[in-house]
């Protein structure tokens, strides 16, 4: 805090200077203690005007104590203040939520001339999402194009997308019911999530495209391939979900960083380890016997 008796103080200026060697030294008049310790006192200093006549500052100014804030900041020619709080118990995304609903419905001022921006840590989630915008389509997208590097066939590449949206939904769900929401360490959990379940689904389809291609027909190397591989998809599963339970659990220093992550993986490796083991194998069949009849009506059609 400060007040206008220290304006004569902060506004002096040099007159002269004296070097001392290589050094130089400002020479600065000042008023004398005695004429400017009190409001009344600076306002009977004397001004000079244009016309060399002696007017006090007292007619041009007005000279009162008051207090003020200890240093003005500006940004972009303009004033702001700088408000820093501590999160304790509770993520970034519920308290931006929470404290703009408190704001629009408490604090009312003229959005003209005021304006609100949320800075820091903030901030930084704000640019982390817009990069995971980025991030995450581009990261499915090249997912698709190695599935069918792998595969050979572009149905079968979609076929194990598609259990992706499956996914988030059992982690987004996940999120809900333990009251949390989506950030950014939620958000690459999904991402680690996505590669998961997307392994579990390639490991049933290799498994069933091998024993078509040993010559077993259609329905069984499903049965056959969805029993074979049902225990890998499983143990594989469990001991990842298993390693990651007491991250979804935790509490103290760190947790609202690891929490949402383990949750993610969890709840959604669990809704998707069921999707690959019964859902995957009926929706392969579905899909290949369309293929397989359409093939057999153009063999009639052409036979014909």
């Amino acid at each position: 805090m400060y007040d206008n008796l220290h304006f004569f103080q902060i506004k002096s200026e040099a007159i002269s200077q004296i070097f001392v060697g290589s050094k130089s030294y400002d020479v600065i008049c000042r008023f004398s203690e005695e004429t400017r310790n009190t409001p009344e006192r600076i306002g009977n200093l004397m001004l000079t005007s244009g016309t060399g006549a002696k007017i006090p500052l007292s007619q041009v100014a007005e000279i009162k104590l008051t207090t003020g804030a200890s240093t003005i900041s500006r940004e972009m020619n303009k004033r702001h203040l700088t408000i820093r709080v501590n999160l304790r118990g509770i993520d970034l995304t519920s308290f931006l939520q929470k404290a703009n609903r408190m704001i629009d419905d408490q604090v009312k001022y003229n959005h003209e001339d005021f304006h609100l921006k949320w800075a820091g840590q903030f901030e930084n989630q704000h640019r982390a999402y817009n990069r995971l915008g980025v991030v995450v389509p581009l990261a499915l997208g090249i997912m698709l194009l190695l599935l069918f590097a792998a595969l050979g066939k572009f149905r079968q590449a979609a076929l194990l997308m598609c259990i992706i949206p499956l996914a988030l939904f059992g982690g987004m769900l996940a999120l809900n019911i333990r009251g949390m929401t989506l950030n950014v360490s939620s958000a690459v959990g999904f991402i680690a999530m996505f590669g998961l379940s997307i392994q579990n689904g390639i490991i049933m389809v290799s498994q069933v495209n091998g024993l078509r291609r040993g010559g077993m027909e259609l329905r069984k190397s499903v049965i056959e391939g969805a029993r074979q591989r049902f225990r890998p998809i499983l143990m594989t599963s469990v001991t990842t979900i298993l390693g990651l339970f007491p991250a979804s659990l935790a509490t103290g220093i760190g947790s609202d960083v690891q929490r949402p992550l383990a949750t993610v993986i969890v709840y959604g490796l669990m809704f998707s380890t069921l999707i690959s083991m019964f859902l995957l194998p009926a929706f392969y069949y579905l899909v290949e016997n369309n293929v397989l009849n359409k093939k057999k009506n153009d063999e009639k059609e052409y036979t014909l």
